[in-house]
């Protein structure tokens, strides 16, 4: 059994319905519309976040159909926003595969975002659940917000690590902390519970970003984006952020020049990538994200043992050790 099927099999049957209520939730008879989110079904990740929520909420007791439907509202939520995202940093490829934009013009990749959004929106009024709702709303503003933060960062090249976790928090931990907050919430946990799902899904998600922030320093056809990405849109990322601080002054002069005039050039990406392995950006990165890891770990250790609690275990394992 691989990696994938052990954390799922505690929950199997249900995310099994996830699936299939995730697929028929979009539906169009506008032809384009409709093309546009098959192209999107036919592109879809593995599902991490509604994972996350359903085995939160099978720890916490059982999946309940909000549960169900918080899942899909949430995976519908993170899809809108990669959609969007995808527009704003002209990214023309996603998990190895044409995005949304690359296939259509900007203009139909805004109205589909904006369609999967407002189906998401829809399903969180159908928890019939304030707190659920409220959540939502607040995820919606925070995401937004941490895009916004990271353009201004690029901008003004702002070499700060406390400033780039702030970003990280609003573009990816908050996501992943209202997937367990709710999921505790839809199984009718404590505020206690609820309080330690919620701390657990957020330190995973600094975890993830810093996986993902780490994998644009190195070239492989399985992460499904160009090496150095990252760097190219001027987002200094915490292996550069920490190189910058440890290297010889002029390497950090002549570095911070290529960043502040954007003189991307293929030349200047490979140095500022070669900078951060040189420097040892990638293993302070690394033990960054060990240490998140392990924080969320030790929430779990506080729990009674149960397969939901080992399946989210292996969850927080496999995030900090994937491939792409």
């Amino acid at each position: 059994m691989d990696i994938k099927n052990k954390i799922e099999k505690p929950v199997n049957e249900e995310f099994k319905r996830f699936n299939q209520e995730f697929a028929d939730s979009l539906q169009s008879d506008t032809r384009t519309l409709q093309l546009a989110i098959d192209h999107l079904q036919h592109s879809s990740g593995k599902h991490i976040r509604p994972l996350l929520l359903l085995l939160t909420a099978k720890a916490c007791g059982k999946v309940t159909d909000n549960s169900i439907k918080s899942a899909i509202l949430l995976e519908l939520l993170h899809t809108a926003t990669l959609i969007h995202d995808d527009v704003i940093d002209e990214t023309k490829q996603r998990r190895g595969v044409p995005s949304m934009n690359a296939v259509y013009d900007n203009r139909i990749s805004v109205l589909v975002g904006d369609y999967v959004l407002s189906t998401a929106l829809i399903h969180s009024i159908a928890t019939q659940d304030l707190r659920i709702i409220a959540i939502v709303s607040g995820l919606g503003r925070e995401l937004a917000d941490g895009e916004i933060s990271q353009l201004e960062t690029a901008e003004d090249v702002i070499l700060d690590e406390a400033r780039y976790m702030q970003v990280i928090k609003k573009k990816t931990a908050v996501l992943l902390s209202a997937c367990t907050e709710i999921g505790a919430i839809t199984a009718g946990a404590s505020q206690d519970m609820i309080e330690k799902f919620r701390a657990f899904g957020e330190n995973l998600g600094y975890a993830f970003q810093i996986k993902d922030d780490i994998f644009d320093y190195f070239q492989d056809a399985n992460i499904g984006k160009p090496t150095g990405n990252d760097i190219r849109e001027g987002k200094v990322t915490l292996p550069l952020l920490f190189a910058l601080r440890n290297c010889p002054e002029i390497l950090r002069i002549s570095s911070h020049e290529v960043l502040k005039n954007k003189d991307f050039t293929a030349e200047n990406v490979e140095s500022l990538i070669q900078l951060a392995k040189d420097h040892h950006g990638i293993e302070y990165a690394q033990e960054k994200m060990k240490e998140y890891r392990n924080r969320a770990i030790a929430i779990l250790d506080t729990l009674s043992d149960s397969e939901a609690k080992e399946g989210l275990k292996l969850l927080a394992d496999y995030i900090i050790e994937r491939h792409k």
